[in-house]
């Protein structure tokens, strides 16, 4: 138990030294400081709330069988990764970097362990390459997004490069979970009409 507990307590000090190595190698180029800027943007771009509302919304708005089982699925997995998310930081309980005072934080959010923003925008790439896949023009961007995400979360220092990777990790795992239990057109259809208090749609 001792040696497990010196082994985790080694991997987080080395943890918070390569963060803070890397953000101060950052923080000397140029590029990087004018990129914080972008990194707000991207921050509200990956937001899980904004994310659950804007894809319900695309669901009501579009009203297509065409793309609902799609829609439904998207929207089951965004859930669940919040999901996830919260109950793995309640657990963990990581402290962050730097606190966050320009941002109104509740709750597990508090926490740093694993990266929320990493998980979503890497469980969106793989749903949209490997789920659902949309033409390839698109393929480039979305990763761009997606890796561009996991990295203002360090430029940010939102973040720790551990808390990161793991966080890309679980949206992997969690849209290769959402691939087993890929809910049918047909389900999806009930569940929308259930929730639409409708019977077509």
């Amino acid at each position: 138990m001792k040696t497990s507990s010196r082994i985790l307590k080694y991997t987080l000090e080395k943890d918070v030294q390569w963060t803070n190595y890397c953000v101060s190698l950052l923080s000397k180029y140029s590029f990087f400081k004018s990129l914080k800027i972008n990194c707000k943007f991207l921050e509200i771009s990956c937001d899980g709330i904004a994310w659950l509302i804007t894809w319900t919304a695309f669901i009501w708005i579009m009203n297509s069988k065409a793309l609902l089982q799609m829609q439904v699925n998207m929207l089951v997995g965004l859930i669940l990764d919040i999901v996830v998310v919260a109950v793995i930081k309640s657990f963990v309980r990581r402290r962050r970097p730097v606190a966050i005072k320009d941002t109104l934080v509740i709750g597990p959010d508090k926490f740093s362990f694993p990266s929320g923003h990493a998980s979503r925008a890497f469980y969106v790439l793989i749903f949209f390459t490997k789920l659902y896949s949309l033409n390839f023009v698109f393929l480039m961007p979305l990763t761009a997004w997606a890796v561009s995400v996991a990295l203002s979360r360090l430029i940010l220092q939102r973040h720790y490069i551990l808390d990161i990777f793991a966080g890309a990790i679980i949206g992997v795992l969690e849209a290769r979970f959402l691939e087993f239990i890929w809910i049918s057109e047909t389900f999806a259809i009930n569940i929308a009409g259930l929730v639409s208090g409708s019977e077509e749609i």
